[in-house]
């Protein structure tokens, strides 16, 4: 929903030059996606760093929290698309692998907290993406078969984890995730505005 790959690419080439080492494209796709626990594990290894994940995580929030306001921006088609929504009565969710703190950072900026029924992020996960859990709890949630529900995503793991949930999965490639595989994905969207996403708002159901 935001230029968060951005951010989270800053704040990692921070976090990463404060212990002599460099935040490599390598190293940002093979966590894109990822539960903080499966992130900061990766960096830690990838690095050699001699400290926890949970200590990371906290240094690493701190400093992404603190370029929000800054670089965040809401990625094109956003606001269009929940206004759409909305208005057609159609329920929605924030299905995060971010912790609860950073995505309650983002929404609140732009008082989004009541556009959704509900958010599940990495804080009330056993599994991250690619499994399906957080889509299979959102099915749940909405008390629907996942077939029914529409995911879109940005990165590989999300649309794996959405794929292997059997959502229908549309991928939304930005800048820091267009060479990645989306072939598990039902549709590519250009982005949040593409009529690909309309269409399959507005068609009748089975």
């Amino acid at each position: 929903m935001f230029n968060t790959e951005d951010v989270y690419f800053r704040s990692g080439t921070l976090l990463l030059e404060r212990y002599g080492h460099v935040y490599t494209r390598e190293l940002c796709d093979s966590i894109m996606g990822c539960t903080p626990q499966q992130a900061f594990e990766t960096m830690i290894a990838y690095c050699h760093l001699n400290m926890t994940w949970r200590e990371l995580q906290a240094e690493s929030e701190e400093l992404f929290i603190s370029l929000l306001d800054k670089y965040l921006a809401p990625l094109p088609g956003l606001m269009e698309l929940l206004a759409f929504l909305e208005e057609h009565q159609i329920p929605r969710a924030v299905c995060t692998s971010s912790s609860r703190r950073v995505m309650e950072n983002i929404l609140q900026r732009f008082q989004l907290e009541s556009h959704f029924a509900f958010t599940l992020t990495a804080n009330e996960l056993e599994h991250g993406k690619p499994h399906p859990e957080i889509y299979l709890r959102a099915a749940e949630r909405f008390g629907i078969l996942p077939a029914n529900m529409l995911v879109l995503e940005d990165s590989q793991n999300g649309c794996r984890a959405g794929a292997n949930a059997e959502a229908f999965v549309v991928a939304v490639p930005g800048e820091h995730s267009r060479h990645m595989d989306f072939s598990m994905a039902r549709m590519k969207a250009a982005s949040l505005a593409d009529s690909c996403i309309y269409s399959l708002l507005e068609a009748p159901e089975p």
